[in-house]
C-alpha cells in the first residue's frame, strides 16, 4: 500500500489529480483498501468516482504506463 495520506474521493480532489500515468488506491470511509489500479490517473479516478463506492483515494504519478505497472507491483506483490 502507498504511504500517502488518503484524499476524499470528490470533484475537488479529482481536479488536483494529474493527467498522467500512475498507480492509485481506493479506500472506504475507514481507510481500508477497496481497490487499486494503474492508468491515466484522472480518467481512472473519475470513473471510480462515477461508478464505484470508494470514499477515498491516493495515488503516485508515473512517467509511463510501464512505470505505473512497476509501481503497482511494488505496492501489491500479487500483481
Amino acid at each position: 500500500m502507498l504511504r500517502k495520506r488518503w484524499e476524499p474521493l470528490s470533484k475537488g480532489t479529482i481536479g488536483k489529480i494529474p493527467e498522467a500515468y500512475g498507480y492509485y488506491e481506493l479506500g472506504d470511509s475507514d481507510g481500508e483498501l477497496v481497490g487499486r489500479g494503474v492508468g491515466v490517473l484522472k480518467d481512472e479516478v473519475k470513473e471510480a468516482f462515477a461508478y464505484g463506492d470508494a470514499e477515498r483515494v491516493r495515488w503516485e504519478r508515473a512517467t509511463s504506463l510501464d512505470h505505473a505497472e512497476r509501481l503497482a507491483a511494488e505496492h501489491d506483490p500479487s500483481v
